[in-house]
């Protein structure tokens, strides 16, 4: 067991207050220093910034329940108390997931990443997996413009016929199908990279937005894998964004936007 020393620290405009004491902490935690109030400078100044005491009779005042509190959270993000359910770090904002662990690697496995039903759109690709969608905005390196297939024809409905039949020619082979409806088809596809034998699929998504005389998509690697001490997932080798340049040059769509030209480190 260690002991957590608090200090006090006085900033202008803004004077913040820091309650000085020493609290048993576990072992994981080596320091912390935590806000007990945020002061004026005028109210600091006056006031002379009167500390109180923590730790007097036993009683637990309201400092004392904040820096406890704080110490909890800090337990938990250090492993040494229980965290909130699927706040692994290797699974960010993912759904459905397991994870495989060995000295040397983790491998996570995400099932729930694809369109919810009451969804318009694919989803977003997080930081934890490879993959391209067109609904990652926010994600560059995981981001790529909607289509447009009105270099083919106006019509949504043979724009979408040809679609399938290009998921097909233009994915690798064992490509399934598993869901098609007249604006959404859902198929899986054997990952190309890292190599996970055979059970190990990317899902591969598309939408029609009839109104708009495009189709939004998303193609992305159910399993990701880290390799101590790395925090990012192993690279795809932008095999899913490859897989779906394929599909547009089938098409002969093109891209509403600056195209995604994939990771540089490979």
């Amino acid at each position: 067991m260690l002991y957590v020393s608090f200090f006090v620290l006085l900033f202008s405009p803004l004077a913040v207050g820091f309650t000085i004491c020493n609290i048993k902490a576990p072992s994981a935690v080596r320091f912390a220093i935590i806000p007990s109030r945020i002061y004026s400078a005028r109210e600091s100044s006056e006031s002379g910034f009167q500390e109180q005491p923590l730790l007097s009779g036993g009683k637990t005042t309201p400092f004392r329940r904040i820096i406890l509190g704080q110490l909890a959270s800090l337990a938990a993000l250090t492993g040494s108390g229980p965290g909130p359910a699927g706040a692994s770090p290797t699974s960010a904002g993912r759904r459905d997931c397991i994870e495989d662990s060995d000295p040397g690697k983790t491998v996570v496995i995400c099932t729930g990443d694809v369109m919810s039903p009451n969804a318009s759109r694919p989803s977003r690709i997080s930081a934890t997996e490879n993959g391209i969608s067109s609904s990652s905005v926010n994600n560059p390196s995981r981001f790529s413009p909607p289509w447009t297939y009105l270099t083919e024809t106006d019509d949504p409905r043979r724009a979408w016929n040809s679609l399938v039949r290009a998921i097909m020619e233009g994915s690798e082979p064992g490509t399934a199908i598993v869901e098609l409806t007249d604006s959404y088809v859902h198929a899986t596809v054997p990952t190309v990279f890292p190599k996970l034998g055979p059970k190990a699929v990317d899902d591969l998504e598309f939408v029609l937005r009839k109104e708009d005389n495009l189709v939004l998509y998303r193609s992305a690697s159910r399993a990701s894998v880290f390799v101590y001490p790395l925090t990012q997932p192993v690279s795809d080798r932008n095999s899913n964004l490859q897989r779906l340049q394929r599909i547009r040059s089938i098409l002969g769509w093109e891209e509403l936007g600056y195209a995604q030209t994939g990771s540089k480190m490979l």
